[in-house]
């Protein structure tokens, strides 16, 4: 599960008040274990067919199981929500009735004798799932939990396409189908889907045959001989057009609305290599018969791992203009991948354990970058994963492994992948490259198809290094927070240098932590690795002359705050002379808190990604550089081959207001790239403000990202009735997160100064649905604001918008 919502958790979470966070709940003292064995799955057989009109499904279910261990005359199902016409053992050709009973969450079946653990059967239930009548609760990281999805279902929505999705995760299958619906359960499976023969199915495994019905319906045969957990299972359908890859000899799928079938290989066509990459540095083939990837709309979450068959939400979907910038979802692609060796190989044995799933995915994304694109661009992404667990202000108190949880849909959060993807690159960097993906190799040969834990992947790692890993586990897996460092520095007259490293955090031990630091003296540089053990360490070093830098976390891998004490001809000599990404954004974050020129030096970084922050830094500083900074800056607008830091030094060029850059901002309105084309369009606003709007109008069809941005924001400038249309459906196509909450007030302010009233009442409508969005536990606080808004439009219009407002906007609190 890829987290898109936990990033909106992340900017809400500072809302969150001291006293809410303080609370003490009831579930503190449940102790959230694996789930009790009782009965095995062994084999799910589906056949299921869809009422388009009623949202409903109906299925029949052959589920193949055995006693764990003991024997047993009973057997638990978790179906929730669903119609029961009949529960029946197969006794060969024959079905016999069983007793059972059911309370719309689990059904509770007394079978036809005692069966021992080396017993098979097999039962058979007809049902109808009805997910829409679902009373379900979501997390933020999963808005909702209602299994099954019908989208769009009887077409009555223009311009949206009819789409059935399922999402498993956590325990959401079972409103679909019955099944034992626990992480520690695996089982093989076969699903027979009926569908109108226009419309295209994805499953898990290989489709197997299609038969035609004379209804004008379609049969689909799935099947997957490989177990995996009931979270896992999927089905898919809709008017896709599936782009045939492949790997090796196995068919790699992508399954996209028709409008993006020319760009689906620009965003999906590097998940052959992404393949071939984690195989070889995990030593462990891709072990599933097929990967095929598919996009639905008004998908819930992210992105979902399900057994060869990912699904995307519709974010995934770039035209060739915004792809010239970077594709956006390359990360959640290799994310989901990686999956399929943590989570759906090996899958954690219980929510609790999580990590084992989600951190290594997590890191995934970091090593992919490293290998494709450079450690420039893998550091910056561990940097902001890092930012995003130490700037969410509840992370610190949770544990990594956590055994106490309200809802375990909790768990699905930034400790569970920011925090332990940072663990695993710390863990990296301390037993090595080698080591590392040896007993990475170990742990998944020696659980595959089984379940994991925490504490396994521990033993593995032992097992390899010959060392115990107690401490690193302890504190890092079932520990919580992260040290607070102050590092300073003296220096005596005999060249003796003294590093004083004080742990500030507020926990019961200090933290242990293995750490190389560089002493630069000239061109020569010496490495040191010290272990940091206690709540105040100093390390002695004896050198020919005082050094130019002492570099503390000379790899920058620690996941920690710091204040380091360095001078600022420290942080220069830093920044020419230290090889991390980390070591140049340090200094650069230096000479900008100090108002340093030395800021400058940014602008020729080798990374763009430095280049870009160099001038943002500089744009937003109150006095403005000197004209050979200006003059170099220009320079970039026409010369930076990076889309991004190209539009960042346009933006910098609109602030000063001059008109002498009037050409670049004409030249550049029509580049490919939205980021850049928008930037100089805001550029045109301040000089031309009658031709700016002229080409937002023009550019308005086809504008995403900053250009669309920049077109809304004139259109709203302007407010022409003429344009409602413009400005509503930029705001509605805008994803859910703080670019869209900063633009509700301006949007609701817009739709106050237009007449008519329909509109108005659409256009309300998508503030309403992006106020649901939102998760419940993040609306005590963002209803309040939303609401505000809308009641400012209702003031200016009158009673029949006040009472559509009122009618409509429901609050809503966790």
């Amino acid at each position: 599960m890829k987290k898109l919502f936990i990033l909106l958790a992340f900017t809400f979470s500072l809302f969150i008040t001291n006293a809410q966070q303080n609370k003490t709940a009831a579930w503190e003292n449940i102790y959230r274990g694996s789930a009790t064995k009782i009965n095995d799955l062994v084999h799910t057989k589906l056949d299921v067919h869809f009422d388009y009109d009623k949202s409903w499904l109906y299925g029949k279910a052959w589920i193949t199981l055995h006693p764990h261990f003991y024997s047993t005359d009973s057997l638990t199902l978790d179906a929730k929500g669903m119609d029961i016409k009949e529960v029946s053992i197969i006794k060969g050709t024959d079905k016999k009735p069983l007793r059972y009973t059911y309370d719309s969450l689990q059904l509770r079946i007394t079978l036809d004798k005692l069966y021992t653990a080396d017993e098979k059967y097999t039962i058979y239930i007809s049902y109808t799932s009805k997910p829409n009548e679902q009373k379900t609760h979501g997390s933020a990281a999963i808005t909702d939990t209602k299994g099954l999805y019908f989208i769009n279902p009887k077409g009555e929505i223009k311009d949206k396409p009819t789409e059935i999705w399922t999402q498993g995760e956590t325990e959401c299958n079972s409103v679909w189908m019955p099944t034992i619906d626990k992480p520690d359960q695996k089982s093989t499976e076969e699903i027979y889907m009926t569908v109108p023969s226009k419309y295209v199915t994805l499953s898990n495994g290989l489709l197997i045959s299609q038969t035609p019905n004379s209804d004008g319906t379609r049969t689909d045969y799935w099947k997957l001989d490989l177990p995996h957990a009931p979270y896992l299972f999927f089905m898919g359908v809709g008017d896709y057009a599936i782009v045939k890859d492949k790997y090796k000899d196995k068919e790699v799928s992508y399954y996209v609305e028709k409008q993006y079938e020319s760009v689906a290989r620009k965003i999906f066509g590097n998940t052959p290599e992404m393949i071939g990459f984690y195989e070889k540095i995990l030593g462990v083939p891709y072990q599933w018969p097929k990967y095929s990837q598919i996009v639905g709309r008004d998908f819930v979450s992210g992105a979902m791992e399900n057994t060869t068959a990912t699904l995307h939400q519709e974010s995934a979907y770039q035209n060739a203009r915004e792809l010239t910038d970077g594709n956006s979802w390359e990360e959640v692609i290799a994310h989901e991948l990686f999956h399929h060796w943590f989570g759906d190989l090996v899958t954690t044995e219980s929510w609790s354990n999580i990590t084992v799933n989600e951190s290594f995915a997590d890191y995934s994304e970091y090593l992919w970058d490293e290998y494709k694109y450079g450690k420039d661009v893998a550091d910056e992404h561990n940097r902001d994963a890092m930012d995003g667990y130490l700037k969410n202000a509840d992370a610190p108190k949770k544990d990594l492994v956590r055994f106490y949880y309200g809802d375990k849909e909790d768990v699905f959060d930034v400790v569970s992948y920011n925090k332990g993807g940072c663990i695993l690159h710390m863990l990296r960097n301390y037993v090595g490259d080698s080591a590392f993906y040896k007993s990475l190799n170990l742990y998944l040969t020696t659980n595959k198809f089984k379940t994991g834990e925490a504490d396994q992947l521990r033993l593995a790692f032992e097992e390899v290094t010959g060392e115990d890993m107690n401490w690193f586990w302890n504190q890092w897996y079932y520990g919580s927070g992260h040290p607070i460092l102050t590092i300073s520095y003296s220096y005596d007259a005999r060249n003796t240098a003294y590093v004083y490293i004080k742990q500030k955090q507020q926990s019961a031990q200090p933290f242990t932590l293995p750490i190389a630091i560089d002493l630069y003296v000239g061109k020569d540089k010496i490495r040191k690795k010290v272990w940091i053990k206690n709540w105040a360490d100093t390390f002695v070093f004896h050198l020919n002359a005082l050094p130019d830098l002492i570099n503390v976390d000379a790899d920058k891998i620690l996941l920690c705050q710091k204040t380091d004490n360095k001078t600022a001809a420290n942080y220069i000599f830093q920044y020419k002379n230290a090889p991390n990404y980390l070591d140049r954004l340090e200094a650069l974050n230096y000479f900008d808190s100090t108002s340093m020129p030395q800021l400058a030096l940014g602008l020729t970084d080798k990374y763009a990604g430095l280049r870009t922050l160099t001038i943002n830094k500089l744009a937003a500083q109150k006095s403005p550089p000197n004209e050979t900074v200006i003059e170099d800056i220009e320079k970039m607008a026409g010369t930076e081959k990076d889309k991004k830091a190209k539009a960042a030094a346009i933006l910098f060029l609109v602030q000063t207001g001059k008109p002498t850059y009037l050409n670049i901002y004409t030249k550049n309105v029509t580049d490919s790239s939205y980021t850049v084309a928008g930037a100089a369009l805001q550029g045109l606003t301040a000089l031309k403000p009658d031709k700016a709007y002229d080409l937002a109008k023009q550019y308005s069809a086809d504008a995403k990202g900053a250009l669309g941005d920049a077109v809304t924001a004139i259109l709203i400038k302007n407010a022409k009735e003429e344009d409602i249309d413009i400005v509503a459906d930029h705001y509605n196509a805008l994803p859910p997160g703080q670019d869209k909450y900063d633009m509700t007030k301006t949007f609701c302010d817009y739709l106050s100064k237009i007449k008519d009233t329909e509109k108005i009442k659409k256009s309300i409508d998508y503030v309403i649905s992006f106020s649901q969005a939102i998760p419940a536990q993040y609306r005590v606080f963002t209803d309040k604001k939303i609401k505000a808004a809308l009641d400012k439009i209702g003031d200016a219009k009158g009673q029949e918008i006040k009472d559509y407002i009122t009618t409509n906007f429901k609050f809503n609190t966790p």
